[in-house]
């Protein structure tokens, strides 16, 4: 069905423009809705809103997803995309860049001298030196000379430096032991990397570059025919997303919570990908993972509370997820992906 369209934004590059209008003659051509074409393409009616009125460039992904979907011209689609991406890089790129002011050097004020200052020669002592102590000791030593003090000050500062940097290595030893003795938590640094998101910050991210996969919980797996599908859960995150393996290029997996929020992944090319993340935070989290290609559609089950089912499992192996059993699927000629 074709709609009386808004005119697109006088912002908008080109390329951008004629891809966009493009896009809506796609749509018009066939005569379907945004819901309908969410439908098809497993994306939501909402981001179709966004890239077809020149909100948003629409992103590599949903644009295979449509032409996977719809009978249109590819190669003219994916050429204009390319073309929008590099004039938005360019526009990025061609913004003015301030040049670094450099901060005025004051030249150091010397005190007067008015008569030489006769004293002993420091005693030298043999100094262990232990691996904390050498950025203090320039750092003191360096600063003395700029204030060109007498030597007795210069050799009272560098033993005040050595003994506070020994006292500190010495304390940093018994206290690391003695934390271990006492059973503390382990750092960040031993307990692995902090993820980078949480709940609907992860919202549209990808799970590895945030760090979420290092507690992947597989909630649930299953088959559409040949693929198999995945449904990954991250407690620390509260985030989830979809995987698929044993596909073929065109077929793809969207993870939808409970607020409608889709991530679709499309494989390109190889057998096997995985979604961007979908907010999983609020306790009446609910996900849906379903999957399409050529011979049918799926959809795992319906999944309550992942954090309440991810704390019944056995935490993850940093290297492997635990396996889980793998559940039926439920057959749907079409698949509603809200539901």
């Amino acid at each position: 069905m074709s709609q009386s369209w808004k005119p697109l934004p006088d912002g908008l590059s080109e390329p951008a423009r004629r891809l966009a209008e493009e896009l809506r003659a796609v749509k018009d051509a066939h005569r379907i809705s945004l819901a309908e074409l969410g439908k098809r393409t497993y994306l939501s009616k909402a981001s179709w809103e966004r890239w077809l009125n020149g909100k948003r460039l629409i992103t590599p992904q949903a644009l295979a997803g449509m032409i996977a979907a719809l009978d249109c011209d590819g190669e003219l689609l994916t050429s204009l995309l390319r073309q929008a991406e590099a004039a938005r890089e360019a526009a990025e790129g061609s913004a003015p860049v301030s040049e670094p002011v450099p901060a005025p050097v004051s030249e150091p004020v010397l005190a007067p001298v008015s008569e030489p200052v006769l004293v002993p020669a420091p005693v030298p002592v043999a100094v262990q030196a232990w691996p904390t102590e050498a950025p203090v000791r320039s750092a003191v030593l360096g600063r003395a000379a700029g204030w060109r003090r007498p030597s007795a000050l210069l050799a009272a500062a560098v033993a005040v430096a050595l003994v506070l940097a020994v006292s500190l290595y010495l304390h940093g030893l018994n206290g690391g032991t003695d934390a271990a003795a006492a059973g503390l938590p382990a750092t960040s640094a031993e307990a692995g990397a902090a993820p980078l998101c949480q709940g609907i910050g992860c919202a549209g991210k990808d799970p590895q570059l945030m760090g979420c996969e290092n507690d992947d919980h597989t909630l649930l797996t299953g088959n559409v025919g040949q693929v198999v599908l995945y449904l990954h859960y991250s407690p620390r995150c509260r985030a989830a997303w979809a995987g698929i393996t044993e596909g073929a290029p065109g077929d793809t997996v969207t993870i939808t919570n409970r607020t409608g929020w889709q991530e679709t992944a499309l494989i390109h090319w190889g057998y096997d990908n995985y979604s961007a993340m979908v907010d999983a935070g609020p306790a009446d989290t609910t996900l849906r993972v379903c999957g399409h290609q050529p011979g049918g559609d799926g959809c795992l089950p319906l999944v309550t509370d992942p954090a309440a089912r991810a704390a019944t499992m056995a935490a993850p192996s940093p290297k492997a997820p635990s396996p889980v059993a793998s559940v039926p699927v439920t057959e749907s000629p079409t698949p509603s992906a809200t539901s």
